[in-house]
């Protein structure tokens, strides 16, 4: 059964889930375009220390197969509405454990992200306070640098993102809109800033990308830049709440332009102000130390200001997402059905969200056993990264073998439902595997630093490892029918608030 033919008629008034996220738009944008402000502070120094100056040039490949992805999502969310996206559409036309193994990737690195972003917003707080002249409450130093008391901070605000997810979407939206227009003013203005009077000279070699003579330093530039983009989907998790898949599409399209018009304007701005050795320092304060660098208090605190907002949007807009996908999952028994409980009055997976900010909360606690949160930051950076090609990759190859019929209804069909979609998964997928086998001959030993090949390699790993393990429970212990048909349950397998006539 189709799902537009399952569905039952739209009710007369809203209810409480089509209020909060009817307007799909607005979550793909504020949610992705915001968080983009985080990925402009952490990873300009985190790109310049893989790729030297060529940040403008890996950005701007990197757009390439990420475009490609986008144009098969939009093809798939038409073809299939549902919040497992992925999971759903590769389980559908690859098979049901490449297609278990890509929700479960995807869901395990939005939690990882949720927990090493939770330590950003916190050092950031602590920078604050710092300013402020507190140094140290209660014996404790309050020190930006130190994992363990940015994690506690942080958690303060997964705890309250949390709470703002659960009673809905909408004024989670409201909340991002005004972030957005007050982070991009600041962003914008201290950027034009540092091009117009930057005293680094500007240089067409930052779009050569043959300037980087090592390949394993390509890849990894590559797959950071992919990740610097990651969060454009975030319209498709919401997808079945929506009169029209096309608003998805439309939402994740606006906000992926903007993110690379808002990252190249940046990366130049950057590298006009700061030189290679300066961004490389300065690593996940580099926004700060900009602000600081051209203008004087209290103007100097606006970019870190501005960063604050966006870390805590950026938690924001991976609670969201992660916890619709494991919604989708459990209601195809492949996960527990503790996943499919929605919120009687919010119309929200209210115990899924909760239960995903405890296990991001839980990893944030673990992480503690790296010392440095910049080093913490280009560890986790770095293998979310793989798992970002992973899904991505097998995403876009599933639309490539479900409209392969298209390649005979002429060529620009051919291209666009096929080969670009093609194309881009294996350029992600080939990109993983290389700098997963760089990874493996870079080091001989094991140890907890993101210097370590081993180290950066067993975190993707492991990922993969336990999806095949849970994959296999879901298949013979729970014995759930998505492994004999591949396909996803249809949205009305639950009854939603959205679905009922509205009281």
């Amino acid at each position: 059964m189709s799902h537009n033919a399952a569905r039952p008629a739209p009710p007369a008034s809203p209810t409480p889930l089509r209020r909060s996220l009817g307007v799909v738009d607005g979550v793909a944008i504020a949610a992705s375009s915001t968080a983009a402000t985080t990925s402009i502070a952490i990873g300009m120094g985190t790109i310049a220390a893989t790729v030297g100056l060529q940040g403008p040039a890996l950005l701007l490949l990197a757009f390439l197969p990420v475009l490609g992805i986008a144009t098969a999502y939009a093809r798939l969310n038409r073809s299939e509405p549902n919040c497992g996206n992925g999971y759903v559409w590769v389980g559908k036309s690859l098979g049901p454990w490449p297609g278990f193994l890509t929700g479960w990737v995807n869901l395990v690195g939005s939690i990882i992200f949720l927990a090493y972003t939770s330590a950003v917003t916190g050092s950031v707080v602590l920078i604050f306070a710092n300013k402020a002249g507190l140094d140290s409450l209660a014996g404790i130093a309050l020190d930006p640098t130190s994992t363990a008391v940015s994690t506690g901070v942080g958690l303060v605000t997964l705890t309250a993102v949390t709470v703002l997810a659960v009673t809905g979407v909408r004024s989670a939206t409201r909340l991002q809109f005004g972030l957005l227009i007050f982070e991009y003013a600041v962003l914008l203005g201290f950027c034009t800033w540092a091009l117009v009077t930057g005293s680094q000279e500007f240089s067409l070699s930052w779009f050569n990308p043959f300037e980087m003579t090592s390949g394993t330093a390509f890849a990894q530039g590559l797959v950071l830049a992919v990740f610097f983009f990651w969060g454009w989907d975030a319209a498709f998790s919401v997808t079945e709440e929506t009169k029209s898949p096309g608003d998805s599409a439309r939402g994740g399209f606006i906000a992926l332009f903007a993110m690379l018009g808002l990252f190249l304007f940046a990366s130049i701005a950057f590298q006009r102000e700061m030189s290679l050795p300066e961004l490389i320092k300065n690593g996940p304060q580099a926004l700060p130390y900009l602000g600081a660098k051209l203008a004087a208090e209290p103007w100097a605190s606006l970019p870190l200001l501005a960063l604050m907002f966006s870390a805590v949007a950026s938690v924001q807009a991976a609670v969201i997402p992660t916890a619709r996908g494991l919604l989708a999952m459990g209601r195809d028994r492949t996960l527990g059905p503790v996943w499919t409980r929605v919120h009687p009055r919010y119309g929200t997976p209210a115990a899924g969200t909760v239960i995903v900010m405890s296990i991001a909360a839980g990893i944030a606690l673990l992480a503690v056993a790296i010392p440095k949160l910049s080093d913490m930051l280009l560890a986790a950076v770095n293998a979310i990264g793989l798992v970002v090609a992973l899904y991505y990759g097998l995403t876009a190859l599933a639309c490539a073998v479900r409209f392969r019929a298209a390649r005979r209804d002429g060529l620009r069909e051919a291209l666009l439902a096929v080969g670009v979609p093609a194309a881009s998964g294996l350029v992600l997928l080939g990109l993983g595997v290389y700098l997963g086998y760089s990874y493996l001959t870079m080091s001989d030993h094991f140890e907890l630093s993101p210097d370590n090949g081993w180290f950066m390699f067993s975190l993707p790993a492991t990922i993969v490892f336990t999806g095949l393990v849970m994959a296999a429970v879901a298949k013979y212990a729970r014995r759930s029918p998505y492994f004999t048909t591949g396909r996803g349950t249809d949205a009305d397998a639950l009854t939603l608030p959205m679905d009922r006539t509205a009281v």
